[in-house]
C-alpha cells in the first residue's frame, strides 16, 4: 500500500490523518490503522436514516418512492448529529433513531441546516426555498424552545457560511445576489455584506463558505462562472464591485455554455477552495493565487445537471474530493492525483446532491431524491473493483454533450428534470 492517497484497486489510505476509532464505531477488520492513518478497504453503506418509524432500524437503503422533495443532510460539529429537514428532523445516527422534530417556521423546502459551532449543540441555522433565514433554540431536554427569522432573502437561500468559531455569527447567500452578515447578539441581526455583481448586472448566489485559516475572507458561488472572494474587512462595492479576486477556468470565462456554480468549499486549512459547475467538472484553486489564475486540479465522471449538486473534501488534510451525481453515484476522487478510487451507487432516485464528511472520523452522510440519509464507513469485506464505472461515465459524457447542444438554461433544465421525473413516477405508481 502505498502512502500517497489511493490507486485504482480501490484501496484508499487516509493520508497523514490523526483519524481514531472506537470500538462501538469501527472493528479492526473494518479499518486498519497505520502509519499514516487509517487504511480503508472500501467504503459500504452502514445503515440508513429515514422520516418513516421502520427506517430507524434498516441497515439499506430504503425503496420507497421519491417525491424530489428531499434537498439537504447535515453533521454538526461533533460528528453526532445528522439532519432531515423540511419539517426539521434531528437524528442520532450512532443510535439510529430520531432526536428531535419540530416545525422549522420555513414555508418550503430547507436547504440547509446547521448548528453554530461552540453552542453546545443548542442553536441550529437553517435556510430554505422560501428566502428564510431562521434559527431554533434547542433546549438540552430535547425540544424547539423557539425558531425565529433573522434575515429574509427576495429568493431562495441554499446555503450558510458558519465561522469555524462562532457560536453567533455567520452569513447567508440567497438567490437574490445577497450576503447577508448575521449576529445574533444583535437586535437586527441580519446587515447586508454586498451584492454580488458582475459589471451592473446582479448573480445569484447558490453557495457560500467562510476560509477557515482567514475568517474575515468568505467565497461565493452561483449563476455565472467566476469563483469570487471577498474580505468583509475591506468591502467597497464602488471599486470592482467589492471583490477581492476572482477564478474561473479559462476555457470558460468567454464560454456561450452558461456555466454556473453549483457549490464551493475551502479545504480544511483554507489554502484550496474547490468549486463544482453545472453540467461541467469540478476544479480546484489556490486560494492565495492572484486575481484570473488557472485552476490546479480537474475533476471529472460525474455528471452535475439536476438540482443543485454538492462538492466536498474528505479526509482529516482534504485528501479526497467527493461528490455526487445525477447517475445516482457518489465519486471519490485522490486529490492529487485526480483519479477515481471510489465509486458508490449512492441514491435509487436518481441523483445524490448533499454530502456531510465527519468532523473525525472516515464516515460520510449523503442524501438525494430517496427519502432517507445514508451513512458511509469503510466496513465492506472486500476492497472495491469500481466495477461499472467505465460505463457509467461514458453514459454521463454522452448525456452532457447531448444537453450542451441546447444550452440549456440551468433553471429551465431544473423544471424539466423534475417534471420528468413526477411523470415517471405516476407511471411507476399506476403500473
Amino acid at each position: 500500500m502505498s502512502d500517497k492517497g489511493g490507486s485504482m484497486d480501490g484501496r484508499t489510505d487516509i493520508v497523514n490523518g490523526s483519524l481514531s476509532s472506537s470500538p462501538e464505531d469501527m472493528s479492526a477488520e473494518e479499518g486498519r490503522e497505520t502509519s499514516s492513518g487509517i487504511e480503508v478497504e472500501a467504503s459500504d453503506l452502514s445503515l440508513s436514516l429515514t422520516g418513516d418509524d421502520a427506517g430507524a432500524a434498516r441497515g439499506r437503503a430504503s425503496d420507497s418512492d421519491s417525491s424530489g422533495d428531499k434537498d439537504s443532510d447535515s453533521m454538526d460539529d461533533t460528528g453526532h448529529h445528522s439532519f432531515i429537514p423540511y419539517e426539521t428532523q434531528d437524528w442520532d445516527w450512532r443510535r439510529r433513531r430520531p432526536v428531535l422534530q419540530f416545525d422549522s417556521g420555513h414555508k418550503s423546502n430547507v436547504f440547509q441546516a446547521k448548528f453554530l459551532p461552540n453552542s453546545g449543540d443548542s442553536t441550529l441555522a437553517m435556510c430554505a426555498r422560501d428566502g428564510q433565514v431562521r434559527v431554533a433554540e434547542l433546549s438540552a431536554t430535547q425540544c424547539c424552545r423557539s425558531t425565529k427569522r433573522v434575515a429574509q432573502h427576495k429568493g431562495a437561500s441554499h446555503k450558510l457560511a458558519l465561522e469555524p468559531d462562532s457560536p453567533c455569527t455567520f452569513l447567508s447567500a440567497g438567490e437574490d445576489a445577497v450576503v447577508f452578515t448575521i449576529d445574533l447578539r444583535q437586535d437586527r441581526p441580519a446587515s447586508k455584506l454586498v451584492v454580488t455583481k458582475e459589471k451592473e448586472k446582479k448573480v445569484g448566489l447558490y453557495t457560500i463558505f467562510v476560509n477557515p485559516a482567514n475568517t474575515s475572507q468568505f467565497a461565493v458561488g452561483g449563476r455565472d462562472q467566476f469563483v469570487r472572494i471577498y474580505d468583509q474587512r475591506k468591502i467597497d462595492e464602488n471599486e470592482n464591485n467589492g471583490v477581492l479576486k476572482k477564478f474561473c477556468p479559462h476555457h470558460l470565462v468567454n464560454c456561450e455554455s452558461k456555466a454556473n456554480i453549483t457549490c464551493l468549499v475551502y479545504s480544511h486549512d483554507g489554502s484550496e477552495l474547490l468549486a463544482s459547475y453545472n453540467d461541467e467538472d469540478i476544479y480546484l484553486f489556490d486560494s492565495s493565487h492572484s486575481d484570473g489564475a488557472q485552476y490546479s486540479r480537474r475533476y471529472k465522471g460525474h455528471r452535475n445537471n439536476a438540482m443543485v449538486k454538492g462538492v466536498n473534501f474528505y479526509g482529516p488534510k482534504s485528501e479526497f474530493v467527493v461528490s455526487g451525481s445525477d447517475c445516482g453515484h457518489i465519486f471519490l476522487w485522490e486529490k492529487s492525483s485526480c483519479q477515481i478510487v471510489q465509486f458508490m451507487e449512492g441514491d435509487k432516485g436518481g441523483v445524490v446532491n448533499c454530502l456531510e464528511p465527519h468532523p473525525h472520523l472516515p464516515v460520510l452522510a449523503t442524501s438525494g431524491l430517496d427519502h432517507d440519509v445514508k451513512i458511509w464507513a469503510p466496513t465492506a469485506e472486500a476492497p472495491t473493483e469500481l466495477r461499472g464505472l467505465k460505463e457509467v461515465i461514458k453514459k454521463n459524457k454522452v448525456e452532457r454533450d447531448e444537453d450542451s447542444l441546447h444550452h440549456t438554461d440551468m433553471f429551465d433544465s431544473h423544471m424539466l428534470w423534475f417534471l420528468m421525473h413526477h411523470l415517471r413516477q405516476r407511471r411507476h405508481h399506476r403500473g
